[in-house]
């Protein structure tokens, strides 16, 4: 799945030393990785590595940046293909938990290695976070406003069921939920449930 994340990566060898670091970060985690080892599984040398990227850090950065934004894509795309609070917010939570499920080696690279980035590399990346967070809090303060939804704690609310989706590619797959498909439709009920939903 995660050639589908960065597949418009172009030139194709800066794609596939972002694929490579993208394996050895899962496998081994981001501070025990090298750059040897990442330039090797791209079936290149070190020294032709760092014609696409300075660093580790660059790798790392640039699957975060693309992770992050491949999950904005689908919560907007979400937000905008539905209608009312209670829809949008099913929409949105469904479609940002199953991409954490259907990606969830990638997931788990550009969420919980985030600590790793250096600080102006973490504050591109948490800007992608911020409009993400936005998006769902704006649909639960509609939904406070129309007497949809019956929440006392907006920014606590909005945060718990954000950090529910995220938590997917940490246990994904498990028990009877091994499809996408199945956590986007448990977890937008949950995110309805959460909100006090009226509908």
């Amino acid at each position: 799945m995660a050639d589908a994340v960065f597949s418009h990566l172009q030139p194709a060898a800066a794609r596939r030393l972002l694929l490579s670091a993208h394996d050895v970060f899962a496998a081994k985690g981001y501070h025990a990785a090298t750059t040897r080892e990442i330039a090797a599984g791209a079936g290149m040398s070190p020294a032709a590595m760092y014609i696409h990227y300075r660093s580790k850090q660059d790798l790392l950065f640039q699957l975060s940046l693309l992770g992050h934004e491949a999950c904005e894509t689908v919560v907007s795309t979400a937000l905008a293909q539905a209608r009312g609070p209670a829809e949008q917010l099913r929409a949105m939570i469904g479609a940002f938990a199953a991409w954490h499920a259907a990606n969830h080696t990638t997931a788990r690279i550009v969420q919980y290695e985030l600590t790793s980035l250096t600080r102006d590399n973490f504050e591109a990346v948490a800007s992608i976070r911020r409009r993400i967070d936005a998006q769902i809090s704006s649909v639960v303060e509609r939904g406070l406003a129309t007497g949809s939804f019956e929440v006392n704690d907006l920014p606590g609310t909005a945060l718990a069921v954000t950090s529910l989706c995220v938590d997917v590619a940490r246990w994904f797959p498990a028990a009877n939920l091994n499809s996408p498909h199945d956590v986007a439709v448990l977890y937008g009920d949950l995110a309805l449930r959460m909100v006090g939903c009226k509908d």
